[in-house]
Formats: C-alpha cells, structure tokens, sequence
C-alpha cells in the first residue's frame, strides 16, 4: 500500500492540525490523528475531516490551547471533548478516555477522559482494526497496536475487541462500511454483530447510518445484504420479509426480492449524483417492493405480484418509521413506491394514453424523480446491455419528453381557480367551493380550461346556470 508522504498534504486543515499538533508537543503533550482521517490517509482518499486524540494534557491545558486557535465549544467536559472553529475549518480535539458499560441502552456508559492513558489501552475502545490507527501528523508515525494497515490491505473489517458489542450501532456501522468500500466482514466479528440488539438504539442514530450507506456507499446493495450477514435485518422486517420471495425469471433472473432491491440500490448509486432529494429517491428504491412480501403468488404457470405497488403502503410506512422520526418522509417516498410501474405502463399502452393521464400522474409525484426509480427498478434485473443513464431509458425519455410538452414535466399542474376567485363572484363559502374547485382542476387536467381566464369563466357560467 502506497501512502502519501505528509498527511492533509493537500487539504486546508493540514497547516492548522500541524500547528495545533506543534503546540500540543510543545506543552508537552502529542496529538494523534485518529480514525477516518488515518484510515482514508493510507487508502490515498482524500480526507473529509481531522480529529485529534491528545496525550498528556490535562482538560484545562488543551481547552486552553485550542483556544490560540480559534472558537472552542466545549463538546464534554466530563470527558473532554471539544470542536474548534478557526479560519482554516474545524476540528475535533478529544482526550484518550476509557468507557465501561454500567446498563442497557447507548447511554448506559461510564465515561472518563484518562490524558495518560497509553495509547494501546486507547485504541482498544475503537470499533474496527481499520479505524484503531493513530497518526503523529508532525513526523509520520504511524502507531497500529490491532493490525489495522494490514486489515486494509486485505479489505477486511475487523473488530479490535470483545468491547466491540458496547454499541450496537456498531453492526449498522459494518454495513456502512461495505457500502462505501466494498469490504468483507470477519467471521468473528460477523458472530459478535449477531449477538446485537440494535432496538436499544435511538431512531435518529439509526437514521444517520442508513444515510451513510445509502447516500455514501458505492454499493448500497452490497451494504443492505451485509445487514442480513450481520444480522441486523432481523430489526427491519419489512426489508427482511424480501428474502425467498420469489420472481419470475424470465423478468427477474437475478433472484428473489431482496437480491433485486440490493442490484436496484447499487444502479441507483450511479445516479445519485442527478438526484434532486438523494436521500428520498434512494428510500424510494429501497422500499419499491416491499409489497411483493405480501402479494407474491404461483398462479397460470408464474410467479406474480398483483397490485404490489399500491400494496406496500403499510410496509413503507413501517420501515420509514423505522429509520426516522419525520412523518414527512412518508409524504414524499410513498408516491414515488406507488408510482414505480407507471412508466413502463403508460409506455406500453403509449397509443392510448391521454395527456389527462400525464398531467393526473404530475399531480402525484415527481416525474424526473419518478423515472430515476423506474430506471432503477429495470437495471436490478440484472440486464447487462440496460441503459446507462434514465435518459437513454425509452419508457422514461418518452414520459418526460410528453410531460415537457404539457409543461408538467418539472412543475405539478396547479388549479387556476381558486377560492377566493368563486367568493368574489357570489359562492358563499363552505364544502360547495371545494367541489368546484375540484371538478375545475378535472377540466383543466383533460385540457378543457387551460388558462386563468377559461376557469372564471366555467365558473360565471355555471353561476348563471344556477340562477
């Protein structure tokens, strides 16, 4: 393994962390790199932060030091954790400490920050050998107690310790892992990660691991099937209920469900970055077949799902809940799950399909967004010559292409008449506006009103109809 010569050789921190780890030597301490930023240091990646483990300082001496540098907020004072906001960015300083368990939950914790801890004892809280790695920024020196370098030179992810199963995240944190770097799991650390209670945790810890494997990794799918390895699809059964579902094989040679969602995840993934709302569109592809766990029968010679669209509603809202606690979210990845099929369905039967259909389907959900999914869907089916792109995708390109036309492609159809327009012109207010207001917008969605003024109009018309 090749490794750049200087750490944060090229990244604006780098002269800060320098100075900061100049200043800590000079106090008589040493500051360490530690986690992400060693681990992406010897893999040659580029560095997306700086956390610094001081040895030697009492609390008040490094809270003092940080000080020089710039804004300090104080993160832990028990344990001695603090950001620093300086011109150059941020970094985390922290001291060794040691952490024992005293009861259930991520918060049952004891928790002391420990400056003469040695290094080894430090390292051995960490979660994976690839992630217990201390750099000297000033000189180089690389201290690995737990085999870290050569667990990266293996792509394997290790456990340092029987301390591991403290934090059950820790098995979300193994799928993150393959997600983003392709890794395999030890066996014994795939043994200890079955052995976690992941239902301890809080949702909103739950809910940033998930946004890493899914808006971070490279192969999300490989990262969803490293959850089951793990045996943390047990604790999201709505995504566990896709194993052994089977599928045609002629539509589907892959596999069963889970297999599909798994190659849908990892097409998506090179779309990501056309996505407008990654998080929500990459939700929509993990859950678009969540109803074939309930629907999938044998019946006229094949497999079928009737109806699986419509029918993961239960189960989308489920696993949401699941992973976040914004009730929003169902709002917006729901309609692209109940949509998925639409775009091949419209394509195929493209003759007949009026423009109410299109502009009707803009009114619930994103098109562009839709088609992403859609594409999705079709590239987990394991078809090697499938478009590279959704724009190269016939049924999606004719979609969008018939929705620009309309002007709904990127813009939902909105009702030109409103309430306050039926009051003005003699409606009294109550239920009935709703009602005309509804069957107006049916009108202009066939293209029978299609301005302003053809709705007021419809509506003086039938007022004077009334009278």
């Amino acid at each position: 393994m090749t490794e750049p010569p200087i750490p944060l050789a090229d990244h604006p921190l780098g002269p800060l962390v320098r100075s900061l780890a100049a200043a800590v030597r000079s106090a008589g301490g040493r500051a360490f790199l530690v986690g992400g930023a060693v681990r992406d240091h010897l893999l040659g990646l580029p560095a997306e932060d700086a956390d610094l483990e001081v040895y030697g300082l009492t609390p008040a001496a490094l809270e003092e030091l940080a000080g020089r540098f710039g804004r300090v907020h104080l993160v832990g004072r028990r344990f001695a954790v603090l950001h620093l906001a300086a011109p150059q960015g941020q970094v985390e300083l922290s001291l060794p400490r040691t952490e024992s368990k005293t009861g259930p939950g991520h918060k049952g914790f004891a928790v002391a920050a420990d400056p003469d801890l040695p290094p080894r004892e430090a390292c051995r809280r960490r979660d994976f050998t690839v992630n217990a790695m201390l750099l000297d920024p000033l000189d180089g020196e690389l201290l690995d107690f737990w085999g870290g370098r050569a667990d990266l030179e293996r792509g394997l992810l290790r456990h340092v310790s029987p301390a591991f199963t403290e934090d059950p995240l820790r098995a979300l944190r193994a799928a993150r892992f393959v997600a983003r770097f392709g890794w395999r799991v030890a066996p014994e650390t795939i043994a200890l990660c079955r052995s976690l209670d992941l239902s301890e945790l809080p949702v909103e810890r739950i809910e940033l691991e998930w946004r890493q494997i899914l808006l971070r990794g490279r192969r999300p799918g490989a990262g969803l099937l490293a959850l089951e390895d793990v045996g943390a699809l047990r604790f999201f059964p709505e995504l566990a209920a896709l194993r052994g579902v089977p599928q045609d094989p002629v539509w589907h040679p892959e596999g069963d469900v889970l297999r599909h969602t798994a190659l849908c995840l990892d097409a998506a993934a090179r779309i990501r970055p056309w996505m407008e709302d990654p998080w929500v569109e990459m939700l929509g592809v993990l859950c678009h077949d969540l109803g074939k766990a309930v629907t999938t029968r044998f019946e006229r010679g094949r497999w079928r799902s009737p109806n699986h669209d419509a029918g993961a509603e239960p189960a989308v809202r489920a696993l949401l809940g699941r992973l976040s606690r914004r009730p929003s979210l169902f709002d917006r990845v729901w309609p692209l799950v109940r949509e998925h099929l639409r775009p091949t369905q419209l394509y195929h039967a493209r003759e007949r399909v009026s423009d109410g259909a299109i502009r009707r389907l803009a009114t619930r959900v994103d098109l562009p967004a839709l088609v992403r999914v859609a594409w999705s869907d079709g590239a987990g089916r394991g078809e090697a010559d499938f478009p590279g792109r959704p724009e190269d995708w016939v049924p999606g390109r004719w979609l969008l292409e018939r929705a620009s036309a309309l002007g709904v492609e990127e813009d939902r159809p909105r009702p030109l008449l409103r309430g306050r327009d039926l009051i003005e012109l003699g409606l009294e207010p109550g239920p009935e506006i709703g009602r005309w207001i509804a069957r107006a917008f049916e009108l202009q969605l066939d293209g029978e009103i299609t301005d302003r003024e053809e709705a007021l109009a419809w509506a003086r018309r039938r007022l004077a109809g009334r009278g």
